[in-house]
């Protein structure tokens, strides 16, 4: 192990994720557990520009695994970005004695703390912490399975409501890149077609659909991710009723609800594996990487190719979609 290192910040950057808590959980009790200091950095890169730094001890991190959003809170920090912001984040740091960091975020989180570490010559860890799944390196993000049970959840209960009716509605929900979260809930609610950024949207394909579907079924429901390349739910809806009015349409935008709530038992279980390991490596003396999770595992992967490359959903679920909503 490392015998440099002893006292460890972490932090929480970008959008919040359920399961950031559990990650900030272990990796608090992990650095405990060898006998390091903890320091919690609130409001991200923000908060270690202001200095916005606490030590934290094995309770300050109980009864928050249940928890969703973040307790060390997050921001977006525009001043990170330039070398002045950076050298007062590195000030405060060493101030508080830290010299290790842990960057729970997105691809955008990374970017800084590549950088930053780079700069500084300060060893850093990522763990992938976002809703979108979309991080190159890693089978999932914390927080995906999360945020596909939350809008399964909501569209079974817009299911309900739907075939008493019999309307076709269109739901929309979080993916303005990357469409895994439409995949994956469109997928476990039967949803009659799914849109995501991969795939080109075949308008007179779905008007056709539905037509036919509208003979054989009391409800209809599509899956729009935000970032289709024909537009939000809405946009699709808007053209679907020019060409069949007689249907009676409704469009749900589900928004931020995604990332809120509890996080499921899978990720919690997920975030408490790769924050232990993201100290471990760091006790190693390693810098520069994510931990990420592939074929059931804790991996490590350089931050530099994390952030350079993009995971794509696996586009044979499509395929799932046309067999399974005949």
């Amino acid at each position: 192990m490392c015998k440099s290192i002893s006292n460890i910040g972490v932090l929480t950057s970008g959008g919040d994720s359920p399961g950031m808590n559990a990650a900030v959980r272990a990796v608090v009790r992990t650095a405990l557990y060898h006998n390091k200091r903890a320091f919690g950095i609130y409001d991200g890169y923000q908060g270690m520009i202001e200095g916005r730094i606490e030590e934290l001890k094995y309770y300050d991190v109980s009864n928050i695994i249940q928890r969703g959003g973040t307790m060390l809170g997050t921001a977006r920090c525009a001043e990170f970005k330039t070398k002045e912001g950076r050298q007062k984040a590195y000030d405060n740091l060493k101030r508080n004695g830290i010299d290790a960091l842990v960057v729970i975020g997105g691809d955008g989180s990374f970017t800084g703390a590549h950088y930053f570490s780079k700069e500084f010559d300060l060893p850093i860890i990522g763990l992938p912490g976002t809703i979108d799944n979309d991080l190159f390196g890693t089978q999932f993000t914390i927080g995906f399975d999360s945020a596909v049970n939350t809008v399964v959840n909501a569209i079974d209960k817009i299911r309900d409501t739907a075939g008493s009716h019999h309307r076709l509605f269109f739901v929309e929900v979080m993916g303005r890149d990357a469409g895994f979260i439409a995949l994956h809930s469109g997928i476990g609610v039967g949803a009659e077609d799914i849109l995501i950024p991969e795939d080109v949207t075949d308008m007179p394909k779905l008007i056709n659909k539905i037509k036919k579907d509208a003979h054989t079924r009391k409800s209809q429901i599509v899956v729009v991710a935000e970032g289709d390349d024909f537009g939000g739910a809405q946009d699709v809806a808007d053209e679907v009723k020019k060409q069949l009015p007689e249907f009676d349409i409704k469009v749900t935008v589900l928004g931020h609800v995604q990332r809120g709530g509890s996080p499921t038992a899978f990720d919690r279980v997920l975030a408490s594996r790769l924050g232990v390991q993201a100290v471990k490596s760091l006790l190693e003396g390693k810098s520069q990487i994510m931990i990420g999770f592939e074929n059931r595992d804790t991996v490590e992967i350089e931050i530099e190719k994390a952030i350079k490359h993009h995971t794509k959903p696996n586009m044979k679920l499509l395929e799932l979609v046309d067999v399974l909503s005949q």
